[in-house]
């Protein structure tokens, strides 16, 4: 991204593009498009297709296994370090690699296995055009990787992947000699928020554009990698399939197009944004799993009442085949989703990243399902209930939470956390902001919280609940009152089963304990302060950092 990390990144409000299912591998059929650039067409070196885009762009696909193995802007080669390809996971090897030109297009397929994937240059576009196929397990495919030279572009981005002295963690977490951590895990963003990533000298440009996520996983809020640098060179990504904390299972069937992009320094162009391969040019290439406009359909609602207005709402769509979003309008709540494959999906109101609502809708090939005002039903969001007290608010995030604004792109180690004690007393107005945003069996177990209640509160029973956005290795709150009464240990919910907490995601599955405490725990004495202590459980995890954890969401106590 140009400049500094955040401001570089065009935030998108909603899906604008689809991928597809039907049609061959080859390239089949005219091509609409313009005239030709002076230059543009392709050669064949003995080893490569060599595609010259007529613009100032020129790459070469091997013949044999499809890797990107050349990519000359203006004259200056940017593919390639530690004598690496571009490509597939970390290459396909072996493949069937053939190539067609129809006017203004150029298409080169690659075949292996039972995946395909393809690479298309428009004539006098600086563009790579790329869409991957994978019909089913076989064949592993959940990333594409540009390998960028050494030195091409500053690396100083603060989520930017560094090789340190210090292994914090695994083999994929560093420690700088300042005490600052990176990996290539952390990124700042969720799926919602970028259209695109890469860097800028100020005079170049080098981009992905990122497809729309149809066939991913994970939802809008996923993050996962972006980008890394080292002393090597530069990797940018398109995350096909991330497993790491993910929620959902792979989806199968075209991704793209997903876009390599020259620029002049600048951003790119917004028509490039999140799988524009439903356009007349691309309906003739005969993708395999294409499916084109006239096959979609649209899913709109004229608004969402019961919204709490201080935060964003996102409208999502999914079923195992695919998945959509959608911002909704901050003035009545109206969405339109549109490119959306025929289906019956599950739509999911958030209000930030918490569900406060789901029905069903079904979708037809060429028509728009209309749906009247949602209402978001109290039951749906926890914030209606009355409380005593709260720390937090019911987001779905940790937000407001001690630490919680670094943690998508540091680990919890880093020099720049602030300690994760936090014993809080309800009244003191710092209640969120002084305490953690994650619990570790190994590292703050046994939080407290103190408050104090009234004659009539105290003499009877409430409900205690705390949400949780994710957790590690099953862990999970168990509280105690006043040493006097402690909970039955919680059952885990279903959460993912990889690191989270320590790779820069607070997103699992939110889930919300309750604890019916009996009035006997409370203390009578009204000017003595109750004490509540939160302990996090689990026969699971190892030690530090990556003993048994869990992030929070909100705690209260319900009147």
């Amino acid at each position: 991204m140009s400049g500094s990390p955040d401001s570089a990144v065009t935030r998108r409000a909603f899906v604008v593009g689809a991928a597809a299912a039907a049609g061959s591998a080859a390239l089949a059929g005219p091509l609409a498009g313009a005239a030709s650039a002076a230059g543009f067409g392709w050669s064949d070196d003995g080893s490569h297709y060599v595609v010259d885009t007529g613009a100032d762009l020129v790459f070469k696909v091997g013949k044999t296994n499809g890797d990107l193995t050349s990519l000359v802007y203006k004259g200056t080669e940017y593919q390639g370090y530690g004598g690496k390809n571009s490509h597939i996971e970390s290459g396909l090897g072996s493949s069937t690699v053939g190539i067609r030109q129809s006017g203004a297009t150029i298409l080169v397929s690659v075949a292996h296995g039972t995946l395909r994937h393809y690479y298309a240059a428009r004539s006098g576009e600086n563009n790579v055009y790329l869409w991957t196929h994978k019909a089913d397990s076989s064949v592993s495919a959940t990333r594409y990787i540009l390998r960028v030279k050494a030195g091409m572009f500053l690396n100083d981005q603060p989520d930017s992947y560094t090789y340190a002295p210090t292994t914090v963690e695994a083999a994929d977490v560093f420690r700088k000699a300042d005490g600052q951590t990176r990996s290539k895990h952390y990124a700042r963003l969720r799926a919602i928020d970028y259209d695109y990533t890469g860097w800028s000298t100020g005079g170049v440009g080098l981009w992905i554009v990122r497809s729309n996520h149809e066939k991913a996983s994970g939802g809008p809020f996923y993050r996962s990698l972006l980008r890394h640098q080292s002393a090597d060179g530069g990797g940018l990504y398109e995350i096909l399939y991330y497993g790491e904390n993910q929620t959902e299972a792979e989806r199968y069937g075209l991704q793209g197009s997903y876009v390599i992009a020259f620029t002049d320094g600048g951003a790119p162009p917004s028509a490039l944004y999140h799988g524009m391969l439903t356009t007349p040019w691309a309906d003739s290439l005969g993708l395999s799993g294409y499916v084109p406009d006239s096959g979609r359909g649209r899913v709109a609602g004229v608004g969402i009442a019961g919204r709490d207005t201080a935060y964003p709402y996102t409208v999502g769509l999914a079923n195992a085949a695919a998945q959509y979003w959608s911002a909704a309008r901050a003035s009545d709540g109206w969405f339109s989703i549109p490119r959306v494959l025929p289906g019956t999906y599950t739509l999911t109101v958030y209000k930030g990243e918490l569900a406060v609502h789901s029905t069903r809708v079904t979708v037809a090939a060429g028509a728009t399902t209309a749906l009247n005002t949602i209402t978001i039903p109290a039951s749906g969001d926890p914030s209606a209930a009355r409380a005593i007290w709260r720390i937090g608010d019911w987001n779905g995030t940790p937000s407001g939470f001690k630490n919680a604004d670094l943690m998508t792109y540091a680990h919890p180690s880093d020099v720049r956390a602030a300690p994760w004690t936090g014993n809080v007393v309800i009244g003191s107005g710092t209640e969120t902001s002084a305490f953690p945003c994650y619990l570790w069996k190994d590292v703050n177990s046994g939080l407290l919280v103190h408050f104090r209640l009234t004659a009539a509160q105290a003499a009877a029973a409430h409900l205690l609940r705390i949400g949780v956005t994710t957790a590690f290795a099953n862990g999970r709150p168990q509280v105690t009152v006043n040493d006097t009464w402690t909970s039955p240990i919680p059952s885990p919910p279903a959460q993912p089963t990889t690191r989270s907490l320590t790779v820069g995601s607070y997103r699992g599955n939110n889930h919300t304990f309750t604890y019916s405490v009996p009035a006997s725990a409370w203390r009578t004495d009204t000017g003595r302060y109750n004490v509540l202590r939160i302990d996090v459980v689990s026969g699971s995890g190892t030690t530090g950092y990556l003993s048994a954890g869990t992030a929070i969401d909100a705690i209260d106590l319900l009147a």
